[in-house]
């Protein structure tokens, strides 16, 4: 936000895991997006604290095993997983934001053509541009490269829905 205000003609952007978005930059992320300032996030949820050691996220699915939580995630312990695009639509009536995933290659097309219009709405000037990629962690998750983009297609998606948000709708698949 600081730069963008400093330097109205900059792009700016921020690359974020869920660890960092949904965890200790909520508030920043949130506010930024209900001022639709006029930057582009690439939010990278694999829904573990990847570059830490693979504990809970706030997007940690239900029962699955971190380090944290050997046993798998309890909503009674720790919550619900938060679902940052559904929250961020809600606040910011200038928005593109994105859900899309990288379990293979019609999927990663789709990503990039995400980012690409997170990129050009504030190009535009248009708003606030979030892409959410679903990405894997195959190392925190202890399964195989094939397995963990197996997980994205099946239950990633299944609480992530995958698709646009148009502010305070229901996903637009």
């Amino acid at each position: 936000t600081g730069l963008k205000r400093a330097r109205p003609d900059a792009v700016v952007f921020t690359y974020q895991g869920d660890g960092d978005m949904a965890a200790i930059g909520t508030g920043e992320i949130v506010h930024a997006a209900a001022r639709c300032e006029r930057i582009t996030v690439i939010y990278v949820n694999n829904g573990v604290f990847g570059a830490t050691g693979g504990q809970q996220a706030p997007t940690t699915l239900i029962g699955q095993r971190t380090t944290s939580y050997p046993a798998g995630r309890n909503p009674r312990e720790s919550g619900y997983p938060l679902r940052m695009a559904e929250m961020l639509a809600l606040v910011a009536p200038e928005a593109y934001i994105a859900r899309v995933s990288v379990h293979d290659v019609p999927h990663i097309l789709k990503a990039k053509q995400a980012m690409r219009r997170a990129f050009e709405v504030q190009l535009e000037d248009r708003g606030f541009g979030l892409a959410e990629i679903l990405a894997a962690c195959p190392t925190n998750w202890r399964l195989d490269p094939a397995r963990s983009l197996e997980r994205i297609r099946t239950e990633m998606t299944a609480y992530y829905p995958l698709g646009e948000f148009s502010p305070g709708q229901e996903v637009q698949r």
